[in-house]
């Protein structure tokens, strides 16, 4: 949770039934926010000591309402999403998770990989990932390495996130004539990337399970808006003319979004 924001568990009555949400109440916020987070549900932000934030929580309920069957939706496919995971065609039991990496399946650039963990050796100082052929994941610990085997696979998949990153940033900025004062790789539950009018951009390093066209897609969203912001038609005018086919691309990332979140997660979330 951010530094200054608290939250509580709520629910709210609608005509077609009760919706549990989480409230947060952020010193960050500036308006409502409501999003739907793949393992957490609901939450609905609100500014907190600041002016506006007494009218803001007395406008919330308000707010939901009107937004009720967009967040049923959303609710819906999530759980969709998560029954075709666990299904017999999804990745289901074999998704890695923090407490079971040995046999499981992870995405790496699209491509499901399976993961393989070798014995600890004293040959090496620290714990590696390798590649291997036919699609395996190769982990081999060091007995010297305390990190747990998930942060060492996920280090790994940060490191080649922050290339991946760093390549589509240098073959796009140039063109957009635009350049990021700072870069920096998160793990938001709620959006891909980030922009900021400073320059700042973030992204999500989940982004490297995706296909490389996934993450190059959002790379060339976030630098758009260093040239223009918010969504209308010259903002998408601008990311068309980079990579035509980007909505095919933005829709995979919505139809795995619950996979790619729950990749590495705890053992609550199996």
């Amino acid at each position: 949770m951010a530094a200054g924001a608290t939250e509580e568990s709520r629910t709210i009555a609608l005509p077609d039934g009760p919706l549990d949400y989480t409230l947060r109440r952020s010193r960050r916020a500036r308006r409502i926010r409501i999003t739907v987070d793949p393992r957490r549900g609901v939450i609905a932000t609100i500014p907190a000591g600041r002016p506006g934030a007494r009218e803001a929580a007395a406008q919330l309920e308000p707010f939901l309402r009107e937004r009720a069957a967009w967040l049923r939706r959303h609710l819906d496919r999530q759980a969709h999403d998560r029954e075709a995971i666990a299904g017999p065609d999804g990745l289901g039991g074999l998704l890695a998770r923090a407490d079971r990496l040995d046999g499981a399946v992870l995405r790496l650039e699209g491509q499901p990989h399976v993961i393989e963990v070798e014995a600890p050796t004293a040959d090496l100082r620290r714990s590696e990932v390798i590649v291997a052929g036919g699609r395996r994941l190769l982990v081999r610990p060091a007995t010297r390495d305390r990190r747990p085997l998930a942060g060492v696979v996920e280090s790994y998949l940060r490191e080649r996130a922050a290339h991946a990153i760093d390549g589509a940033i240098a073959r796009h900025a140039p063109a957009l004539g635009v350049q990021p004062t700072a870069i920096a790789l998160r793990d938001p539950r709620s959006r891909w990337g980030s922009a900021a009018k400073t320059g700042r951009l973030a992204f999500s390093w989940r982004l490297i399970l995706a296909p490389p066209e996934a993450l190059e897609t959002t790379v060339v969203h976030e630098l758009a808006h260093l040239r223009v912001f918010g969504h209308g038609p010259a903002f998408w005018a601008v990311v068309a003319a980079r990579i035509p086919d980007h909505r095919a691309h933005r829709r995979w990332l919505r139809a795995h979004s619950t996979e790619l979140h729950a990749t590495l997660g705890p053992a609550a979330d199996a």
